[in-house]
């Protein structure tokens, strides 16, 4: 069965905007008339092939600006030893992630009362409706929408104290550092990783095409009790630009 022509046209205007290809980050690609010429075809296959590679991340178009390829924002790593830091330090997980520091560090947040669903009763290990503080996070580098994520706590661990007013945030040292602040000392964080499809609202938030898949991650932050005091239930980036680094030292 032959190809359909937008997918012809997608897959050559792929080509064309790769790395060291035709066209680079910010270029203007060729008007609809001229690809239309170009590909001896009608309109409607030439716009669903650039609603495609908009969907994907890879072009972006503005009205009476015409179709540009999109500027990608760098890789960013997560190393695995992004929560060693002590306590007390300036530094937090997103911004050693990020090679950011503290006065370029902002953060979008809105905090929430909750109650534990089955789900995050089990991330938490309690009892299915039990209070909670939801602090719902978005990261920016350079005012790059780089990662969302909603943060749970325990009401009975967090009410009253500095924890549970948006104000102190960014908190210096993470979540680790709040813990300590209220004598729960994390001796364990656990995260487990998933990859698909934006939500509308992940593709919003991080401004990212519709195409672009994201990294989904649940993190526990485990008191020395063994006792799960914040559930981070997901952290999203976008996928196409994050490395997730692993070490892991093997005895000769």
């Amino acid at each position: 069965m032959a190809q359909p022509e937008y997918l012809r046209i997608a897959a050559d205007l792929r080509r064309r905007i790769s790395p060291g290809g035709q066209f680079g980050p910010g270029d203007q690609i060729p008007t609809i008339p001229e690809l239309c010429t170009e590909y001896g075809v009608s309109e409607a296959p030439v716009r669903n092939a650039l609603r495609l590679l908009a969907s994907e991340g890879l072009t972006e178009s503005r009205a009476r600006a015409g179709t540009r390829v999109r500027i990608r924002p760098p890789v960013h790593r997560m190393a695995a030893d992004r929560y060693r830091s002590a306590p007390g330090g300036r530094s937090t997980p997103f911004t050693q992630d990020q090679g950011i520091g503290w006065s370029e560090y902002r953060l979008d947040k809105r905090f929430e009362r909750a109650q534990a669903d089955t789900e995050l009763a089990a991330l938490f290990e309690c009892e299915v409706g039990e209070p909670l503080l939801a602090r719902h996070f978005v990261f920016y580098d350079n005012d790059q929408p780089t990662q969302m994520s909603t943060s749970y706590v325990r009401w009975s661990d967090v009410a009253g104290t500095p924890v549970s007013d948006p104000i102190n945030e960014p908190w210096p040292g993470g979540t680790r550092a709040q813990m300590a602040s209220i004598g729960l000392r994390v001796t364990r964080i656990t995260e487990s990783f998933t990859t698909g499809m934006p939500t509308e609202l992940e593709a919003a938030t991080l401004r990212i095409g519709s195409g672009v898949p994201v990294l989904r991650y649940t993190r526990r932050h485990i008191a020395d009790t063994g006792r799960v005091v914040e559930v981070a239930h997901p952290i999203v980036w976008r996928g196409d630009t994050t490395v997730v680094d692993f070490v892991i030292d093997l005895d000769d």
